[in-house]
């Protein structure tokens, strides 16, 4: 079985694979018809490179170092069938283990290539058996269950830094957040995790966040499994029904994702117009309870429900889904007079209220701890996070002063 690292560019494989690239030490034991080589491709080009075993450290560094580019944002996957193919020839019909990026990568480009390269692997022929591993890399919001942890000595630490100080140095202030070189992107220890189909695509749709990939999955947050979107979304129910009585009216509810709220609002009987903009989550959403009854599905994004007017209710739901800079002041343009919004405390206080002491059209009418943070575990325990916790706000619309002059 031979190893192939496969990262997006060249310093990676440094980054993150350092103890892969360490060659072998003299007098260990080499299988049959293996030779102990290491295989690096460097998916931005389809660079090949090997490392033949004898090769000391220093000048395997010198080789990758001679194809570390400037910060490159069209740097990509070239996909799963391209991935196949180079992998196929690569293996030349051998066993072998691929090491990759983590598909939870926050730096998406990478977590793109690591998804791909499992998914090429799937299907790809390349002989005697495949081990895919997974780096844990850079996910400052996950903490992984790993499988592999190789602590670097101070020796291999050093090597690391001289090679980016040295090689890469240009990344260390570079303004792209996808290649900037920072402490928290180079590990003193590297950590590595396999992972199966469905674990592997619900890692990568759980960091899609607004990107269409994070419908590749079905329920990629879990809201029908975790505890803690189980108590939220039961105490936003409930908080919406202390203030809106069914017969008031039409809900809207805007980016209702796969209908997890929806159906708990139309199980109290509530009529319910649920907007979501992408396809696949409203096809879902447009499947479950309820959605023949109470509830109609519409394509429309807040902004195009400000622009047009063409949805009435008795409230506005605008519940999680205030975390992408949208215009507050599309709120004004919206035709109700009662808006709930639910968010994360921190995000709360940086974004709504501040506009808030500002908006003349709206007045705060209650404020509500609709759950509190969190520690759980996502993706069948491979990983945890801390859920930060949701708030609820009821803005209600101030009556307009007739300021036409009186007649004389």
């Amino acid at each position: 079985m031979i190893d192939i690292v496969v990262v997006l560019r060249a310093e990676d494989a440094v980054l993150d694979f350092l103890s892969v690239l360490t060659p072998p030490l003299p007098g260990a034991a080499t299988a049959p018809g293996e030779d102990n080589a290491t295989h690096v491709l460097l998916a931005d080009f389809g660079d090949h490179l090997v490392l033949p075993p004898g090769v000391p450290l220093p000048e395997r560094l010198g080789m990758l170092a001679a194809r570390v580019r400037e910060a490159d944002e069209d740097a990509a996957s070239p996909g799963p069938d391209v991935l196949g193919a180079q992998l196929a020839r690569i293996s030349g019909g051998r066993g072998v283990c691929v090491w990759t990026h983590s598909p939870a990568d926050n730096r998406r480009s990478r977590g793109r290539l690591g998804h791909d390269v499992a998914e090429a692997l799937d299907t790809a022929e390349t002989g005697g058996g495949t081990v895919v591993r997974h780096a844990v890399g850079y996910s400052p919001f996950l903490q992984f269950v790993s499988e592999l942890d190789r602590p670097l000595d101070r020796e291999l630490v050093a090597a690391k830094l001289d090679f980016v100080n040295r090689h890469a140095r240009d990344l260390l202030d570079s303004d792209s957040p996808q290649h900037m070189v920072y402490t928290a992107r180079v590990p003193a220890a590297e950590r590595y995790f396999t992972a199966g189909p469905d674990e592997r695509r619900r890692l990568f749709a759980l960091l899609a966040s607004l990107d269409d990939e994070a419908a590749s999955v079905p329920d990629p947050w879990e809201f029908t499994t975790s505890p803690y979107e189980t108590e939220r979304l039961d105490a936003t129910t409930a908080w919406i029904t202390r203030f809106r009585d069914p017969d008031a009216g039409p809900l809207i509810e805007v980016g209702a994702c796969e209908g997890a709220l929806t159906a708990r609002l139309a199980g109290k009987g509530h009529r319910v117009e649920a907007t979501e903009p992408n396809p696949d989550f409203r096809a879902r959403l447009a499947e479950g309870p309820g959605a023949e009854e109470t509830v109609r599905v519409h394509s429309d994004g807040l902004e195009t429900l400000a622009g047009t007017r063409r949805l009435a209710g008795a409230a506005y739901l605008l519940i999680e889904m205030l975390y992408y800079g949208q215009d507050l002041d599309l709120l004004t343009a919206l035709p109700t007079g009662l808006v709930f919004v639910a968010l994360e405390p921190e995000v709360l206080d940086a974004t709504l209220r501040p506009w808030l002491a500002t908006a003349p059209d709206w007045e705060q009418m209650d404020e509500t701890v609709l759950v509190r943070p969190a520690l759980e575990t996502v993706c069948g325990g491979r990983a945890h996070l801390r859920k930060r916790g949701s708030t609820g706000v009821l803005l209600r619309r101030r009556p307009t002063l007739d300021r036409r002059p009186a007649s004389s």
